[in-house]
């Protein structure tokens, strides 16, 4: 059976990958700074590792064959993410282990490129898309020096999946129970989502493709392509409610930023949620086949029912993608 270890297996995007291979039958480590992992993960062995210990690190993976990368600091912290890598890079050397790595769209910058492909050029224009791009020029070169196999899975914002600390949770569902929706930026500029279930699929998809694969791969994973208009009318249908729209108060966070920490790093991020972007792919279904892809209404209500926001029963029919998706 083949050995995947899932780093950073307490966070949003570990719980949901870790569960994706266990449902394939892989034999699942989850590594974490306690030991101890979540109730989603049942199954899987849990195993205590410090990423930024390398040797710690180095034990907690021992005999893996597959490590997935879920280690993402916080906003205020990434200064940690260039060692980190440099550790996982060295348990992948020492198992002879594939890594597996979520990719952003930070690596592009701003102004965004409107359709993002493989071929498109990274041109970061802030401290984490620098760091980003640092991070896959690291893999590319321990790819290119036949040490480490990776492969790089690019996406949007993630929304669903339990936990907190997404954009979907924070801002755009916070409001949801007292009846309104939160935009953070213009409700009709398309932005691209990644349904965590969806994702972690395709990640699984690619461990059972590596025949197609080369020692370094950076593929897209074309998610949800849609405004916030449409992710409003999603919510609505699975709370059975109009929602009112109101517009996150950037001009509050840019007051602040001098003064708060986090906030002056979401404000260097900001062009995000003003600047249309998608992820389009040449690639992936060339590898897995058919891209794993919930339809809107059905992730957004298993989205609003992760984050214990109560649903209504979708009707049948209801499962459709919204007119502006691809």
């Amino acid at each position: 059976m083949t050995k995947i270890a899932i780093l950073g297996a307490n966070g949003r995007l570990g719980r949901v990958v870790g569960k994706a291979f266990i449902d394939a039958g892989f034999d699942v480590r989850a590594v974490t700074r306690t030991g101890k992992v979540p109730a989603e993960l049942q199954g899987a062995t849990a195993v205590a590792g410090d990423a930024l210990d390398r040797q710690s690190l180095i034990r907690a993976t021992q005999g893996i064959d597959i490590i997935f990368n879920g280690l993402n600091p916080i906003y205020t912290d990434w200064g940690k993410c260039m060692p980190m890598a440099e550790n996982v890079m060295a348990a992948c050397r020492e198992n002879g282990a594939l890594h597996l790595f979520p990719g952003t769209v930070y690596n592009y910058g701003s102004p965004m490129p409107q359709v993002i492909t493989e071929a498109t050029p990274f041109h970061p224009t802030t401290e984490k898309g620098r760091i980003r791009c640092a991070m896959e020029d690291l893999f590319r070169g321990e790819a290119e020096a036949g040490r480490v196999r990776t492969i790089i899975l690019r996406a949007g914002d993630f929304f669903g999946g339990t936990g907190r600390g997404s954009w979907f949770d924070l801002v755009v569902a916070a409001k949801m129970e007292k009846g309104v929706y939160t935009a953070p930026g213009p409700a009709d500029l398309t932005h691209e989502w990644a349904y965590l279930p969806d994702f972690a699929v395709a990640f699984v998809g690619l461990t059972k493709n590596l025949d197609k694969t080369g020692s370094f791969e950076a593929i897209n994973f074309p998610g949800h392509a849609i405004t916030d208009l449409d992710m409003k009318a999603a919510a609505e249908k699975a709370l059975g409610r109009k929602l009112k729209l109101s517009f996150m108060p950037w001009w509050v966070l840019r007051a602040g930023s001098p003064f708060v920490a986090m906030w002056k790093e979401i404000v260097s991020m900001s062009y995000l949620r003003f600047e249309a972007h998608r992820l389009v792919s040449t690639r992936l279904e060339k590898i897995i086949g058919e891209i794993p892809h919930t339809p809107l209404d059905e992730a957004v209500k298993e989205a609003l029912q992760d984050i214990g926001i109560a649903v209504q029963p979708l009707a049948p029919g209801c499962l459709i993608k919204s007119s502006n998706e691809r």
